[in-house]
């Protein structure tokens, strides 16, 4: 006795329209239970959709550069009758990406409410969504508010999140659906001023950039034309959207870590021994823990009506990670709860993971400050960019043996430059001056993070 269930795509958070890089098997073949059936890439992370079974494929509802959601459907999967178990998930719904056929087709899932929503920080050259759209400009005319864009609730989020105004993008899918590469596509055109928006508004603010000038570089030697990776292409958007919408300001500082690192190198070999590195980021994380705990302001999000703040009760830290391809900001969480050593563990792990490329969306969500830190390259100070809906941003540059006066002498001692970066809509100077203070007094005296 044999039965079919469908494998669908399981909890991927909160993303939608994943592209699928490799195809694993193909119709007629044998395979296991957790045996992997296709790759998805999201923005900055890839995943393997496992079969819940052993079975044989009887039918495959995906091809390679598809774009599939939570729920929709992998494949058909033969599986044997002793398969009770995953029988039992398909007909009782418990599983998360096996459900029994036949049935309806699958209805769209809910977009997901999240806790902490991310203000709308329209970019100089990309048009805001949110004003009514009698007030939206499309070039110089009006946009006619009878005509709705085809595109999904989680598409629509994904534009609002980028200012886009989905009544100016062209859509590729099913009947002129808008997807999500339409809209990625419109911000790389207006960023290379392909596309004329006209004027846009910040604050009430109304700013117009000139589109810039073709440039025929080959007339002064040779050139040669290099492509953006796609974590490239997401970033820029991204760090271009938070550079124009958020007033940043950065305050430096530096902290006397003379003793904490006499403290690390001391446990050093403790760490390796168990398959590790102990860095000094690991110290940065529990001191920038207990500095939200005592700012809880550098723990919150602007909410998106920008009257509010939605304080959060949870302390995970994101963690810049130079990759081959780009930079992707992993997420530790829980940070309050775990010791030095623990946290040495976990990011080393998914430091690989992100250079590996097999980081999960859910690894790059929920964080609530970032670290970024170019201490192993070098420099004295700079302005990291915020990573919204985050408010701030710590920059750490590589430390240096300086002279300090203790009011007696000069004493030789080892100084971290911190650099601040934070949202001034949320953090004043004096406030930010406070915090980066703070953070600096636990890396000078790793006793006070116990209090």
């Amino acid at each position: 006795m044999s039965n079919t269930i469908e494998i669908k795509v399981p909890d991927i958070g909160d993303f939608s329209n994943i592209p699928v890089i490799e195809v694993l098997v193909s119709e007629g073949d044998k395979i296991d239970a957790e045996a992997g059936l296709v790759t998805l890439e999201s923005d900055k992370a890839t995943m393997e959709v496992p079969s819940p079974a052993a079975g044989v494929i009887r039918e495959l509802k995906l091809q390679l550069d598809d774009t599939v959601s939570e729920g929709d459907v992998v494949a058909i999967l033969e599986v044997s009758g002793e398969s009770d178990e995953a029988e039992e998930a398909s007909s009782s719904g418990d599983g998360d990406s096996v459900e029994a056929v036949p049935q309806s087709p699958p209805q769209k899932a809910a977009e997901p409410v999240a806790e902490e929503s991310e203000p709308p920080a329209p970019s100089a050259d990309i048009e805001q969504e949110s004003p009514p759209p009698a007030e939206r400009l499309s070039g110089t005319a009006a946009v006619d508010p009878a005509r709705v864009p085809y595109a999904s609730p989680a598409i629509r989020k994904f534009a609002r999140e980028l200012g886009v105004d989905l009544g100016r993008v062209k859509g590729s899918g099913n009947k002129g659906r808008i997807v999500r590469e339409d809209v990625s596509a419109f911000v790389k055109s207006v960023m290379s001023g392909a596309v004329e928006t006209g004027s846009s508004s910040i604050g009430g603010l109304r700013l117009n950039f000139p589109k810039l000038p073709d440039f025929d570089f080959s007339r002064y030697g040779g050139t040669e034309k290099q492509p953006l990776t796609k974590i490239q292409k997401i970033s820029a958007a991204h760090l271009h959207r938070n550079w124009i919408g958020i007033p940043h300001v950065t305050q430096n500082d530096e902290a006397d870590i003379t003793d904490m690192e006499a403290f690390r190198q001391a446990n050093a070999a403790e760490a390796v021994e168990q398959g590790f590195k102990l860095t000094p980021l690991v110290f940065l994380i529990k001191a920038l823990v207990a500095a939200l705990k005592k700012y809880p302001t550098f723990n919150s999000s602007l909410d998106s009506d920008g009257e509010s703040l939605i304080l959060k009760k949870y302390f995970n830290v994101g963690i810049a990670v130079d990759t081959p391809d780009g930079l992707v900001v992993p997420v530790l969480r829980e940070c309050e709860r775990k010791g030095i050593m623990e946290l040495a563990a976990e990011l080393g792990e998914i430091s690989a993971r992100a250079r590996d490329k097999k980081l999960t969306p859910q690894d790059i969500q929920g964080g609530c400050i970032s670290i970024s830190s170019l201490g192993g390259i070098g420099g004295t100070s700079f302005t990291p960019i915020i990573n919204a809906p985050e408010v701030a941003i710590l920059g750490v540059s590589r430390s240096k043996m300086s002279p300090v006066w203790d009011g007696n002498e000069f004493r030789p001692r080892l100084m971290l430059p911190l650099s601040l970066s934070y949202d001034h809509r949320v953090i004043d100077g004096a406030e930010a001056a406070r915090f980066c203070r703070y953070v600096a007094s636990r890396l000078e005296d790793l006793r006070r993070l116990t209090l």
